[in-house]
């Protein structure tokens, strides 16, 4: 494989895509981006996921894809259409690209695919490894659908399913914490007990990048190497911004005012390892979760 790639990325504008960006080009990479509008600099690409769009000529020029598009989780709460549009959006953006892929004369040799952890479903008592099995839930039935249209890439093409987890960065799920808490009003969500499977933003962007230029393949966890109770995250938020973390919002009323999106998102614990990229070598910037918050408010 060449030192550097020619990588066309879809949700090269969001948190993690921006970093993700910004690494691959000071590492030599050319990044070529897909947009849902016009364009107006030379590395973009008009495509429409929803419709099956994409110009295969463009696939033939690029030696990896990483599609990160898919409708923010964070929205909430998840009505029924919303729900559709979270399905909807990741299995029909990730359709198109692997059609484009089959289209082209020379297909790229990688697809990286977001996932997500929410395949696990709710698991209190266990550690999750690449291999565990799929839990149950919303987010589980999406992500199965999400990563099968994956796996219809090219014979010969190398699938990484990227599971990611919360992502300690300036936007999606920390985005409402981090102003709450700038509020004075960061608390204690249910017990507190729950494990979030956190990444910080460095780490998540650069574990994609090392999946890229290894040769692991499959499903690759993307959470920090070591497990923090969503109490240890948010109450550590809280001191370092100097602010009082003294509340704390009850299971039922997360539950009655989010519904389902309250209870996967917030209220699910998952002791989620890293296994492949500890396994592969990666080194993490972060190792734990107070130095990703500290990474976080530092780059603010």
């Amino acid at each position: 494989m060449a030192d550097t790639m020619t990588v066309l990325i879809s949700g090269a504008s969001g948190l993690i895509g921006t970093e993700l960006t910004r690494q691959l080009e000071s590492a030599g990479h050319t990044v070529l981006k897909l947009v849902r509008r016009a364009t107006s600099k030379p590395d973009e690409f008009t495509w429409s996921p929803s419709a099956g769009i994409l110009d295969y000529q463009l696939v033939d020029r690029v030696d990896a894809i990483i599609n990160l598009s898919g409708a923010s989780l964070s929205k909430l709460p998840w009505t029924p259409s919303y729900r559709r549009q979270i399905l909807d959006s990741r299995v029909s953006a990730t359709r198109t690209i692997v059609d484009a892929m089959h289209a082209a004369s020379t297909p790229p040799r990688i697809l990286l695919n977001g996932s997500a952890v929410g395949f696990y479903g709710d698991r209190p008592t266990e550690t999750l490894t690449e291999d565990s099995p799929r839990g149950s839930g919303f987010l589980s039935d999406v992500v199965v659908a999400w990563e099968d249209e994956a796996l219809k890439a090219p014979e010969g093409t190398r699938v990484v399913l990227l599971r990611t987890g919360v992502v300690v960065g300036p936007g999606g799920a920390m985005k409402p914490l981090l102003a709450l808490t700038k509020f004075m009003l960061g608390s204690r969500l249910g017990n507190g007990g729950q494990i979030w499977p956190w990444i910080s933003l460095h780490d998540e962007a650069a574990g994609i990048v090392h999946a890229l230029t290894s040769s692991i393949e499959g499903p690759v966890n993307l959470t920090g190497p070591t497990p923090a109770t969503s109490d240890r995250l948010t109450k550590y938020t809280a001191h370092d911004l100097g602010k009082p973390y003294r509340l704390a919002v009850p299971e039922i009323v997360i539950k009655t005012a989010l519904g389902d999106a309250g209870q996967e998102m917030l209220l699910s614990s998952q002791d989620v390892t890293p296994a492949k990229l500890l396994a592969d070598g990666f080194v993490f910037q972060n190792e734990t979760v107070e130095s990703a918050v500290d990474a976080l408010l530092q780059n603010s």
